[in-house]
């Protein structure tokens, strides 16, 4: 398991040793709504919510490709979070990188952020951004169609 999973596992684990200790209790109707809070939680910090993410040099390739910018994430992130949202169905034609699961992709965020880890780091056309807006970051994807 990676460390990506870690947080929704943990979210799952709470609000089902809460919902348990309810049913316990005798509170069937009290259970469901801390376990279903968990889980929409655990749902929502979890890697499933992101398009599938690549390395970091296959982006590079990939963007300079076809010109589309490379968002570099982790799961858990609420900025992260907030910015695929706000992206909608446009967050699907950006190349995403996972940090935690790629080295290079965690060093090229270190080198865009003096050494931090900063993300979401956008990267268009080569230079890196930190935390943009989400209509920034559509008008720059329409500019590379």
């Amino acid at each position: 398991m990676t460390r990506a999973w870690i947080l929704p596992l943990m979210l799952v684990l709470i609000g089902s040793a809460v919902a348990t200790a309810l049913i316990l209790q005798g509170n069937l109707g009290a259970a469901v709504a801390p376990l279903l809070i968990c889980v929409l939680l655990a749902g929502m910090n979890s890697p499933l919510l992101f398009p599938r993410s690549i390395g970091a040099l296959e982006a590079e390739r990939r963007s300079a490709a076809d010109g589309r910018p490379i968002v570099f994430w982790r799961p858990g992130c609420k900025y992260c979070l907030r910015l695929r949202i706000r992206l909608g169905r446009s967050a699907h034609q950006l190349h995403w990188v996972d940090i935690w699961r790629d080295p290079a992709g965690a060093a090229a965020v270190r080198a865009a952020n003096d050494g931090d880890e900063t993300v979401p780091t956008v990267v268009v056309a080569g230079r890196p951004h930190t935390n943009p807006d989400a209509a920034w970051v559509r008008r720059q994807l329409s500019r590379a169609r």
